[in-house]
């Protein structure tokens, strides 16, 4: 008993040191947002109050404005969170679900995108979205190299895998057809997999720095990482607090994707996926 006592002391402590550690930087960032003069030693992780201020803030949302520049990062994201969700759903769905001929073919090159580095095809993509399509500068531009996502087809395949077959044979022999299918039976037990898909494909567009900087120049429709980019290499130098204004605008930027985390952590669990067949 006090062995078991112990072992599980020792775990919460790891687990808490780690989490502290973890955290650390997070918690360092916040501070360093709130310092009226910078300190960069040790001590300047436990400040005196006397010392904390918002006008970082201020500061930088009088450059850059920091509203505008979420909303940019938002209508980017929710625009690949959307196609992500739709095509991948759609996609998964046909690939575990559905047989037709060159399915094992059309899911290996699936898995070849992935290995296929961004950067090397952002230069035919700029061409193509900025010459051919004319969508430099626009919001559609930003969004359509990202609406697919290869990641997200393998994710909804293998969850699909998943599926007792039986759930599927007694809803076509009711006269269900594909699309109900979909919606009405395997939807509501992958839906792990959605919030899985929306929590990892948002901090990809949310952060996205080298697309949206080449695809837009008008800073009225760049997003927040953009933003803070320039004001780092540009104007940060000519602000009172560099140091605390950089702080203040990576908080803001990092504060959406946190709160997601938190609020959603607690869905992060499977289903019992065959607790919908008796017998």
């Amino acid at each position: 008993m006090r062995r078991a006592l112990g072992s599980k002391a020792a775990m919460y402590t790891a687990l808490s040191l780690g989490a502290l550690v973890f955290l650390f930087p997070f918690y360092y960032m916040v501070v360093g947002s709130l310092q009226t003069d910078v300190d960069a030693s040790p001590a300047g992780a436990f400040p005196n109050p006397a010392n904390l201020t918002l006008d970082n803030y201020a500061a930088i949302n009088g450059r850059i404005n920091l509203l505008r520049g979420l909303a940019n990062s938002g209508i980017f994201t929710a625009g690949v969170l959307i196609g992500t969700i739709v095509f991948g759903v759609l996609a998964g769905y046909a690939l575990a679900v559905l047989r037709w001929r060159g399915r094992g073919a059309t899911f290996a090159l699936a898995l070849l995108v992935q290995v296929v580095p961004f950067q090397l095809l952002m230069i035919p993509l700029y061409v193509m979205i900025a010459r051919d399509y004319g969508l430099a500068d626009s919001y559609l531009g930003m969004i359509l190299p990202f609406f697919i996502n290869s990641t997200a087809v393998v994710i909804f395949r293998q969850y699909f895998l998943q599926l007792p077959k039986e759930l599927f044979d007694a809803a076509r022999i009711d006269g269900a057809g594909e699309f109900r299918l979909l919606w009405n039976v395997a939807l509501p037990l992958v839906r792990p997999a959605v919030l899985t898909v929306v929590l990892l494909t948002f901090i990809g567009p949310w952060n996205e720095f080298l697309w949206p900087f080449l695809i837009t120049k008008d800073a009225a429709l760049q997003p927040l990482a953009v933003s803070l980019a320039n004001f780092i290499a540009n104007i940060a130098a000519s602000t009172a607090n560099p140091f605390g204004a950089m702080m203040a605008g990576a908080v803001v930027l990092a504060a959406p994707a946190v709160a997601l985390f938190i609020v959603f952590q607690r869905y992060f669990t499977s289903n019992d996926l065959g607790s919908g067949v008796k017998g």
